[in-house]
C-alpha cells in the first residue's frame, strides 16, 4: 500500500513540474511594435528577437544611430527572465553621455506581447511608454 502511494505520488510530482513548463510562454522570436516619435513626431517599427531557454532570456533589440549610410549594430540585452508568461530584460547602451538603460517588463499572450518600456527622462526621472508587439511571421 505505501509503495502504491509512493508511486502514485511520484507520477503526480511528474505530471505537475511538466505541466509547468509547458505554461511557460512562448516568447522566442522577433517581435515588432511601433515605437512612438519624439515630440508627437511620426513613430518607427522597432523588431526585437528573443529566445527563451527555460527562465532564461537572451535576444537584441535594434541599435540607435543618428542617421548615416550603415544601420548602427543591434545591442544585446542583459538580465532576461521569463517567469510562466510574464517576462522581464534590460538594455544598456553607451552614449556620449554615459550608459542609458531601459527596462522592458511584459506579457506575452499568444502572437501579441505588451511591453512597459522604462527609461530616465532628461530630467532624470523615470519615463514609462507602454507598446504592443505582435510576433513577426519573417
Amino acid at each position: 500500500m505505501i509503495t502504491m502511494t509512493k508511486k502514485l505520488l511520484f507520477v503526480i510530482t511528474i505530471l505537475l513540474v511538466a505541466s509547468f513548463a509547458l505554461m511557460a510562454a512562448d516568447v522566442s522570436g522577433k517581435w515588432t511594435y511601433e515605437q512612438p516619435g519624439r515630440g508627437g513626431g511620426p513613430g518607427r517599427p522597432v523588431t526585437i528577437t528573443l529566445k527563451a531557454d527555460g527562465a532564461k532570456l537572451t535576444g537584441q533589440i535594434p541599435g540607435m544611430g543618428r542617421g548615416g549610410d550603415a544601420p548602427p549594430p543591434p545591442t544585446e540585452i542583459t538580465d532576461g527572465k521569463v517567469d510562466g508568461d510574464k517576462i522581464s530584460f534590460t538594455v544598456k547602451r553607451e552614449t556620449p553621455n554615459g550608459v542609458m538603460e531601459t527596462k522592458y517588463t511584459g506579457t506575452v499572450s499568444g502572437d501579441e506581447l505588451k511591453l512597459k518600456v522604462t527609461r530616465n527622462g532628461q530630467d532624470g526621472t523615470p519615463v514609462t511608454t507602454e507598446v504592443v508587439a505582435k510576433r513577426s511571421t519573417t
